[in-house]
C-alpha cells in the first residue's frame, strides 16, 4: 500500500496541475482549499465522517463545531453576510442535513452566498430507506438556487467549483452539494482547476442601454421620485454608486429592512425604511410618489401593505439581477434586468447626460415636502408607564451609540428585531444582518457567531428576544470553546413581544401562548446564570440609569462572550405600524393615531379603534 500523499504534496502537484492520486474525501477537503474557503461550520456523522479525516490534516480550513446544524447553517450565513464572501456549511445524512433545511431557506429568500455540504449513505442504499437516510435534493430543491447529488467522486472538483460559482454570481443564493458515502472513500485523481460546464446559466449582469435611456426619460419627467432600494443594492456591493447617484440625481430613498446601511442613514435625503413598521416619512413618501425607483427590492408584502393601494399613482423602474422578480407583484413600466452596480453606473451616466442638456428633472418642491414629513414624524417611542421600568427601545438606541457604526448588529426576529432596525444608525452596508424573508427565529446568536469569524476585528452584537435566544443559544458553547467572542444582547419581556402586541391589537388581549416567565415572576432561565454555565460573561441590567454602564462593561470583555439580560417593559410596541393586509395609507403613529394628511401642517390625530380595519 502506498502511503498517502501529505496536503502539502498534494498541493504542490496540483498547483502545477498534475493530477494526484486521493481519496474523494482528499478532493473534497483540497477542492475547498482551492476555493479559498477558510471557515467550515458543521457536525460530523456517519456518512460525511470520511470527509473529517483529511479535515484535520487541512492548515488553510478552518472547522467550527457547532452544537446543532442549523446553527452551521446560520453561522455561514452571517459570515456570508458581513464578508460578502460564500459561508460554507457540513452535515451528515438524514437528520443533520434536515437540520439545515430553515437555514437554506433563509438563505434562499434573503439572497445569501451559501455552500451547504451534506454526506449521503452509499450509492447502492439510495432509495431503500437506510439508517440516515433522506433525499435532501428533494427536499430542498424548493430552497436552494441548485443542488447535487455525487456519487462519481471524480465529479468533487467540478461540482464544488460550480457550487460556488453558483452561489456567488447573478443573485446569490444557496446552493447543496450531497455526496455519497462511498464516492468519499473511493480512490479518484485530483486536479485543479477543472472543466466548469453550465450551459444553461448565464446571469445577465450588464443593462441594456435602451432601458437605461427609457429609465433616464421617466427620471427627468418626475415631480415626485423615491428611490426604493432593497438588499440586492447590499449583496451587489453597490453602496457607493448608490451613494454617487443619490447625490447627482438629489433623489430620495428608502431603504428595506435588508438595505439598512446602504445609504447613511446620517444622508440628508434618506427617509428611512418602508413598510408595516418603517418610517412615516419613507412609507409615506413612496405613497405619493410619482416614480418609484427599485433597485435589487422584490415589492415585497411587508413594504406594500395591499398591493393594489401601493404607490397608486407612481410608475416604476424596476432593476434586479434576478429576471424572475420584476413585474412578479408590480408591473414595471421600465424593467432593467441587471446587476445593481452596472445599473447605478449607467443611470448616473445617463442622468448626467440630462443635467448637461438641461433636461433633468427639478425634485425641489419634493424635497422640502419629505423633509417635512421626516421633522413632524421621527421615528421615536413614549417612555413606559411605570415609573423606573426600562424601555427596549432606549436598550437599542443606546447599544447603537456606544458600540457605533463599525460594529456589526445581527438581529433575531421579532418587535426587538424591528426596534434594532429603527433606533440603531446604520452607516455602512454589512453592519445589519438579519432573518428578513423567512422570518427565523433563533438566527441570532449562531449567525452573529458566522460573523464574528468573518470579521474578527469588529464588535459583533447579537441583539435578541428572550424567545429566539432560547432557540439557538447552545452556540454560546461553540463561541466559549472557539474563542468567539460575540456579545449578546437579549431584550427580555417575558414574552413572544410580537405575537403578544398583535393579541393586544387583535386579539382582544388574549395573551395565548405567549408568556415565557424569563423575567415577570420567575426567571426561567436565568439567563446570567445560563451565560456563566456555557463559560461566558453574564451581566443583567434592569434600570434606565444602569444602561450605559452596563453596555461598556460589556464592551470591554474581550477574551469571552458576553450575554447581557435587558430586562424591559413588557408592553411596549413597535410604532409605527401598517396593520397587515391593508393599505400603508392607514399607518399609525401610535395606537390609533394616525397622520392626517388633508391639513396644511401634518399632525398626529386620534383615529378610531378599529385597529385592524376589519369594519368591527
Amino acid at each position: 500500500m502506498h502511503p498517502a500523499p501529505t496536503p502539502a504534496q498534494v498541493a504542490q502537484q496540483a498547483r502545477a496541475r498534475t493530477p494526484v492520486e486521493v481519496t474523494g474525501a482528499q478532493s473534497l477537503v483540497l477542492s475547498l482549499e482551492a476555493m479559498e474557503v477558510d471557515t467550515v461550520f458543521g457536525i460530523p456523522g456517519g456518512a460525511i465522517l470520511p470527509a473529517y479525516d483529511p479535515l484535520l490534516d487541512s492548515v488553510k480550513v478552518r472547522h467550527v463545531l457547532v452544537r446543532h446544524e442549523q446553527g452551521a447553517g446560520h453561522a455561514a450565513e452571517g459570515y456570508a453576510s458581513a464578508t460578502g464572501r460564500v459561508g460554507v456549511c457540513m452535515a451528515t445524512s438524514g437528520p443533520g442535513a434536515t437540520n439545515l433545511v430553515t437555514a437554506l431557506a433563509d438563505a434562499y429568500m434573503d439572497s445569501v452566498p451559501v455552500v451547504a455540504i451534506t454526506g449521503q449513505v452509499a450509492s447502492s442504499a439510495i432509495g431503500t430507506d437506510a439508517f440516515q437516510e433522506a433525499d435532501i435534493r428533494g427536499i430542498t430543491m424548493p430552497v436552494t438556487k441548485h443542488n447535487y447529488l455525487v456519487t462519481d467522486p471524480a465529479e468533487i472538483p467540478r461540482v464544488i467549483a460550480e457550487a460556488f460559482h453558483i452561489a456567488s454570481t447573478g443573485r446569490p443564493g444557496p446552493v447543496l452539494v450531497d455526496i455519497s458515502k462511498d464516492a468519499l472513500q473511493a480512490r479518484t485523481s485530483f486536479a485543479w482547476p477543472p472543466r466548469i460546464s453550465l450551459p444553461g446559466y448565464h446571469p445577465v449582469t450588464r443593462p441594456h442601454g435602451k432601458q437605461i435611456r427609457e429609465a433616464a426619460r421617466l427620471i427627468a419627467a418626475a415631480k415626485r421620485p423615491v428611490l426604493y432600494v432593497g438588499g440586492g443594492v447590499i449583496r451587489a456591493e453597490a453602496s457607493e454608486e448608490l451613494r454617487r447617484f443619490v447625490e447627482l440625481s438629489q433623489i430620495p430613498v428608502v431603504t428595506t429592512l435588508m438595505a439598512r446601511g446602504a445609504l447613511p442613514d446620517s444622508h440628508e435625503l434618506h427617509l428611512g425604511m418602508p413598510g408595516m413598521h418603517g418610517s412615516v416619512s419613507a412609507v409615506t413618501g413612496l405613497q405619493k410618489s410619482d416614480l418609484l425607483i427599485a433597485l435589487g427590492a422584490r415589492f415585497d408584502d411587508r413594504v406594500t401593505g395591499q398591493l393594489s393601494t401601493f404607490a397608486p399613482d407612481a410608475k416604476v423602474i424596476h432593476a434586479d439581477i434576478d429576471p424572475a422578480e420584476i413585474s412578479k407583484n408590480r408591473k414595471a413600466d421600465v424593467p432593467i434586468v441587471g446587476d445593481c452596480k452596472a445599473v447605478l453606473t449607467d443611470l448616473a451616466e445617463a442622468v448626467e447626460n440630462d443635467m448637461d442638456a438641461g433636461t433633468a428633472g427639478d425634485y425641489s418642491a419634493w424635497r422640502s415636502r419629505v423633509a417635512g414629513w421626516k421633522r413632524t414624524f421621527p421615528v421615536g417611542y413614549t417612555e413606559p408607564a411605570e415609573e423606573g421600568a426600562l424601555a427596549p427601545q432606549y436598550v437599542i438606541e443606546r447599544l447603537g451609540a456606544i458600540a457605533g457604526p463599525e460594529a456589526v448588529y445581527v438581529a433575531g426576529v421579532g418587535q426587538h428585531q424591528m426596534w434594532a432596525a429603527q433606533f440603531v444608525q446604520y452607516e455602512r452596508p454589512n453592519s445589519w444582518l438579519n432573518s428578513g424573508g423567512l422570518g427565523t427565529m433563533g438566527y441570532s446568536v449562531p449567525a452573529a457567531m458566522g460573523a464574528k469569524v468573518g470579521e474578527p476585528d469588529r464588535t459583533v452584537w447579537a441583539i435578541d428576544g428572550d424567545g429566539c435566544f432560547q432557540m439557538t443559544n447552545q452556540e454560546l458553547a461553540t463561541c466559549v470553546i472557539n474563542n468567539i467572542p460575540i456579545k449578546v444582547a437579549v431584550i427580555n419581556n417575558s414574552s413572544l413581544g410580537m405575537v403578544r402586541q398583535w393579541q393586544t391589537l387583535f386579539y382582544n388581549e388574549r395573551y395565548s401562548n405567549t408568556d415565557l416567565h424569563t423575567s415577570v415572576g420567575s426567571r426561567v432561565p436565568d439567563f446570567v446564570k445560563l451565560a456563566d454555565a456555557y463559560g461566558c460573561a453574564g451581566l443583567r441590567c434592569e434600570r434606565p440609569e444602569d444602561v450605559d454602564e452596563t453596555i461598556r462593561q460589556a464592551m470591554a470583555i474581550d477574551d469571552r462572550p458576553v450575554v447581557v439580560d435587558f430586562v424591559v417593559e413588557r408592553d411596549a410596541m413597535v410604532w409605527p405600524m401598517v396593520p397587515a393586509g391593508v393599505s400603508n395609507d392607514l399607518i399609525q403613529v401610535a395606537r390609533d393615531t394616525a397622520p392626517q394628511w388633508d391639513r396644511e401642517e401634518s399632525e398626529a390625530v386620534p383615529q378610531p379603534t378599529d385597529a385592524d380595519h376589519d369594519g368591527r
